[in-house]
């Protein structure tokens, strides 16, 4: 014998799936982007050690004297 549908709880059901899988998307959305973000900030960051400037040409500095 066949059940008797319940079609407003089966609709509650796959709502409330649907809900959680899209939270779940928006979860690993918003983690990738916070790590973008990391990744670029650490990136623009100028390195620890500073390099050395170059010198001057020796045209200008005999040119100064």
């Amino acid at each position: 014998m066949p059940r008797k549908p319940n079609y407003k709880f089966e609709r509650h059901e796959r709502d409330r799936a649907k809900a959680a899988k899209k939270a779940e998307r928006l979860k690993m959305k918003r983690e990738r982007a916070e790590q973008k973000k990391l990744e670029l900030e650490q990136g623009a960051q100028p390195p620890a050690e500073p390099t050395p400037a170059e010198p001057a040409p020796a045209e200008a500095v005999a040119a100064e004297e």
